[in-house]
This record gives structure tokens, sequence and C-alpha cells, in this order.
């Protein structure tokens, strides 16, 4: 089977290398033309002149991040099987539809408004009371286009760093941690779900997962993957899901979701028996899913910016590297390391050893 991608960056490629494993083909799409997988065959197309031959050369199609044109999607679904469904990237490519979805499905959210003005903003502030986040209802991620109030009269010097006409104005939610899970769903309606991952981030970006996420009780495990659950079967998803999640004193608090392989599910190409870029392939293709269960406690380390030192990186016995053959930027995801252990002790020990080795890398100060 020839599988297309919709996007060529580091998730693509990692999919690809997975899915070389079992067999398949690959073809990759960037209609932004800037790929950078390295890996399949590579159609970077802004102007669309290639679109007919990467359809022509595939069986079904997925994609890799959801900043996509939603009409693209949708013309390329008339014409071959597109999973996940387009309905899950309309919700995901805007805040109101996601967060309607969780509001309808009784999933649970902080309290928010649409907003679309200073003057809204500042109303909405009042009204909800407290501390407020407003985020853009389109495009944002890794933590661009945000901005946290203490005040109403925040508001007008707030809202131009949103960037956006429409925002979600949500109060802020006291929260012990943030979990993410992530989930496969096949063609035939069959899940699997990955332990909870506890997430680390430092300036709005995933700087650390650690997998199991420790400390969880089987109810609060149950909660996630209801949650996800009622979300994939509502959509009739096909593929990899992630929802990330606020633990609070009266449980979780979903955030928003991602219709795709997950920065926080990366652990599992070391620490899991299936990885989820395995699991996705398994799942578009119609293979049975792949067991999720953990290997032993994990941490993922993003590496931002720059790589790092390789070979000091790679002379620790426990690392596992993975680079994305991306160039140095600040901000940029360039990599990640997976860290396995007997134990969370150990664990901590050397995350804490090889965060050490990265330039600009935050403390690991986090404690088991």
């Amino acid at each position: 089977m020839r599988i297309g991608i919709l996007g060529a960056g580091q998730l693509g490629r990692m999919l690809t290398l997975d899915g070389m494993r079992l067999g398949h083909e690959f073809s990759l799409y960037d209609p932004a033309g800037k790929a950078s997988a390295g890996v399949g065959t590579i159609y970077n197309d802004p102007d669309g002149q290639h679109l007919g031959t990467f359809l022509n050369e595939t069986d079904v199609v997925t994609y890799e991040f959801e900043h996509l044109p939603l009409e693209l999607v949708n013309r390329i679904a008339t014409e071959k099987p597109v999973h996940p469904v387009p309905r899950a990237l309309q919700c995901c490519q805007n805040r109101t539809l996601e967060k309607a979805l969780f509001r309808d499905l009784g999933i649970s959210t902080a309290p928010f408004e649409v907003v679309a003005s200073a003057e809204e903003l500042q109303a909405a502030t009042q009204r909800l009371g407290g501390r407020v986040v407003a985020k853009s209802a389109t495009e944002g991620y890794d933590g661009k286009g945000q901005a946290v109030l203490d005040s109403p009269e925040q508001a007008p010097q707030a809202w131009p760093r949103i960037g956006c006409d429409t925002a979600i104005a949500e109060s802020f939610v006291a929260f012990r941690r943030e979990l993410s899970i992530v989930a496969a769903r096949g063609q035939d309606g069959e899940m699997a779900f990955y332990p909870l991952a506890e997430n680390i981030h430092h300036q709005g970006i995933l700087r650390f997962s650690i997998a199991p996420a420790p400390h969880v009780t089987p109810e609060l495990e149950d909660q996630a993957q209801r949650m996800i659950r009622t979300l994939m079967n509502e959509l009739g998803y096909v593929g990899v899901l992630a929802l990330e999640m606020f633990e609070t004193e009266e449980g979780l608090v979903a955030n928003e979701m991602a219709p795709r392989v997950h920065n926080s599910g990366h652990w599992s190409q070391n620490g899991a028996v299936t990885s989820q870029f395995e699991n996705h392939i398994r799942a578009v293709s119609g293979l049975p899913l792949g067991e999720t269960a953990a290997l032993q406690p994990t941490c993922m380390i993003n590496l931002i910016g720059e790589t790092g030192p390789v070979a000091e990186i790679l002379r620790l016995p426990y690392t596992h590297l993975h680079l994305y053959g991306k160039a140095g930027r600040s901000g940029r995801k360039v990599g990640h390391i997976n860290i396995l252990a007997d134990s969370l002790e150990e664990l901590r020990w050397r995350a804490m050893n090889t965060a050490s080795l990265l330039p600009e890398c935050p403390e690991f100060d986090w404690r088991p």
C-alpha cells in the first residue's frame, strides 16, 4: 500500500520510517513548500501543480499536522480515503469548534467565552472572574497567540498579542500537573490507549514528558480513556489522537486535542511495545493495532533550537537520540531524546544528567 501524508516535517518523517517496516510506501505532500522530512517521495507544492500526481499514486491519505487548508483536505477526501476524518481537522483548527465539541460531549473544560475584540475580552474577563487565559481561535500553537490576564483592565494590552480576529477567553485552571493521553482507533472501531504522560512545558513549549505518569489512580486513567474514547467514537476517528488535560482536585479538565501523532507520545518509540507512529500507520492502512503497554519508565526530552553535543549525548548508555534533519533555529524542535530506566528515581537522575548537557535546556527539577 502507498500511503500519502499531508505535511512533510518530523512527524511525517517518523511515520514513514515506522511504516516502511510494515512494507508500505509513502508519498509526502507539503502544500506550504517547506518539507524537511528527507524520506519518502516528497512533493514541495505551494502552487498545487503536483496534487494530481500525489493522489494518483496513493491509496489512502493521512496528515501529520493540523495547520492545513481545510478546503484542500475536503477536496482530497472526495477522491481518496482520508484518515482521520476532515471534521477532526476542522475542530482542531478552531478552538471555538473544539470547545463546543467538548461541551456537547460532556467533556469537562474550563469555563470559557468567545470574544472578538478587546472590549469583549474585557467584559468576558470581568464575568469569568479571577485569572483568565485568552487564546487565538486559530493558528496558535506552542504558546503562540496567547495572553494571560490578571484583571479586565489588561484586555487592551493583551488583545494585540493574541493576533487573531476571534479568541477564546477561559478561566485559568488551578492544576496539579499537565497530563496527556494518546490513543489509536482502527477502521473497525478497535481502540488502544497509551498510559498517561506527565508533561512539563517551558515558555509555552513542551520540554519533558514522563510516561507512564506516576501516581495515576485507576479512576483517573479511566476518566482519561472515557474522554478520548468519546471523542473518537463521535468523530468516527481512524488513527492516533492526543488529548491534553489538566489534573485538578476535581479530576481531569480537557485543554485541547490534536488529530495526529503527538509530541507527548514520542516516548513510545523506545518506551512502549508499539510506537504511536506504527499504530497510526496500522490504523489508517486497516491493520490490527499494536500493544501499547510501557516497557519501562521513560522520559522524553525535546531538543529546542539546536541538537546539542551529539557525541556526548550518545556516550550516555541510556539515551536514544532522534534527530529530525532540520537546521537549528530559536524555538524550533530539531530532535528529541528518549531515556529509559528501571525506576522513577533512576529515571530522574538520568534525565537530569542528560538535560545538563543541552544548551538552553531548563533544569529538570521533576520529582516522582
